[in-house]
């Protein structure tokens, strides 16, 4: 949680309702959730693979990538930002999903969060739509193994 706090009210509108608690216990419950430590065993980076079936019942999404799975809450300790490591998250996740079948990913982007955008572009992923959600506008991008 603490990882989580320090990007409250940042450009991917995170608050103090939003990561919270009961959304880590919810990935926990299910082992949706992973973290990358440094040396020091402190979290530098966590990453979700999340079930929202308003999410996934976007009609953006490409019927080629069925089954996918959709991934949140990308986060990266301030300090080792800009190091590869969102890159690394994605693509451990993305060789879990592999492994279960899945053939692409798709993720929600806050409307304006232009640093993700460009990051999840680099990695190869595509913008296939805009929606609203949460009363949050966001872009929408996927990508396919």
């Amino acid at each position: 949680m603490s990882l989580y706090k320090t990007m409250l009210y940042g450009p991917a509108d995170w608050n103090e309702y939003y990561p919270n608690e009961d959304t880590i216990e919810f990935d926990l419950s299910r082992n949706a959730l992973y973290v990358m430590k440094n040396e020091e065993d402190q979290i530098i980076a966590a990453i979700s693979i999340d079930e929202d079936k308003d999410v996934d019942m976007l009609s953006c999404w490409s019927r080629e990538l069925v089954p996918s799975a959709e991934v949140a809450r990308l986060c990266v300790r301030k300090d080792m930002q800009n190091q590869g490591i969102a890159k690394e998250m994605m693509q451990y996740v993305f060789e879990i999903l592999k492994e279960e079948g899945k053939k692409g990913v798709h993720i929600l982007v806050k409307t304006g969060h232009e640093a993700a955008l460009s990051s999840y572009g680099a990695i190869g992923f595509r913008v296939v739509g805009k929606c609203i959600l949460f009363d949050k506008d966001f872009v929408c991008m996927e990508i396919g193994f």
